[in-house]
């Protein structure tokens, strides 16, 4: 029996995310989703039980919530989380409830933000994570031979966030704290934004252009595409000014014996302490420490 869109129903936002997750078209059972899941694996998922549908569409609202409040930045009202996420007042009443009581959500007054027991989490993933472990070594080197801040990137949904980072003699001018959430279509985010599919790269363009070119969301994401195929051939990123004025990045992808790229590999620093005659020079340190944390 086929089952109903709503049976699965899941609001755009939570539907957009889940899909592009490793893994998740499988977990999720979603039919928009099983399409990508039977041709990737050969075959389409079964549907789950009711009340497996139930439990997976609670667990989905839930994380929906905790990523608006990771995402915003700010404390936020009921009503702002509700708009955000697409759900009810009443349903997100009950989540924050269930989180707060777990530690995961803070409240002063009428405002809720992430609570101390995310950061639990946060250190779960840096002290097990092999990919962290293996490129701690490799920027340490990248650093000292640099003089440039060195920095592990990986894509988290449609953006990148630092996992790993050491400074180099050179500071810089501004603070990135572990875990900062940063775009995928600025800076070293583009090493990732060149893998995504033309399908991905459009979804992508559509989210971000309205908050980026108001009006010129057509000419803006034909840059982009323009910029990420070049990106794509080179096989790295060298960025001025992209992301904060007076600074700039190169970067590498960290690809798996697939030669999918898992991570990216930058050293940053301001404009002002790299020549751009310096530039290669720095790109072939960058491309030989991606390859040392290169992933078999």
């Amino acid at each position: 029996m086929t089952t109903s869109t709503t049976e699965w129903q899941m609001n755009d936002r939570v539907l957009w995310k889940a899909c592009q997750r490793p893994g998740s078209p499988e977990e999720f059972g979603h039919e928009l989703c099983r399409s990508s899941s039977e041709e990737k694996w050969g075959f389409a998922m079964s549907p789950s039980s009711p009340r497996d549908t139930s439990n997976m569409r609670s667990l989905d609202r839930a994380i929906t919530v905790v990523e608006a409040l990771e995402e915003a930045g700010r404390p936020l009202k009921l009503v702002e989380i509700s708009r955000v996420t697409g759900l009810h007042n009443a349903t997100v009443q009950r989540i924050l409830n269930a989180l707060e009581s777990r530690g995961r959500v803070e409240r002063d007054g009428r405002e809720y933000r992430s609570g101390a027991s995310a950061v639990y989490g946060a250190h779960a993933y840096l002290t097990t994570s092999p990919l962290v472990e293996r490129a701690k070594p490799v920027l340490r080197e990248l650093a000292q031979r640099t003089s440039l801040t060195a920095s592990l990137f990986v894509r988290a949904g449609w953006s990148r966030v630092v996992v790993a980072r050491v400074p180099g003699a050179k500071p810089m001018a501004y603070e990135l704290p572990m875990g900062s959430r940063l775009s995928l279509h600025r800076g070293a985010g583009k090493i990732f934004a060149a893998e995504f599919s033309t399908e991905q790269l459009t979804q992508y363009i559509e989210q971000v252009a309205p908050e980026e070119m108001g009006g010129e969301s057509d000419s803006w994401g034909a840059q982009l595409r323009a910029q990420l195929n070049e990106i794509r051939a080179q096989g790295y990123h060298i960025a001025r000014g992209e992301r904060i004025v007076g600074a700039m990045s190169i970067s590498a992808p960290v690809r798996d014996r697939s030669a999918a790229v898992r991570a990216s590999i930058t050293v940053g620093a301001e404009s002002r302490d790299v020549a751009e005659a310096a530039e290669q020079e720095l790109l072939a340190e960058v491309k030989h420490a991606a390859e040392a944390v290169r992933l078999s």
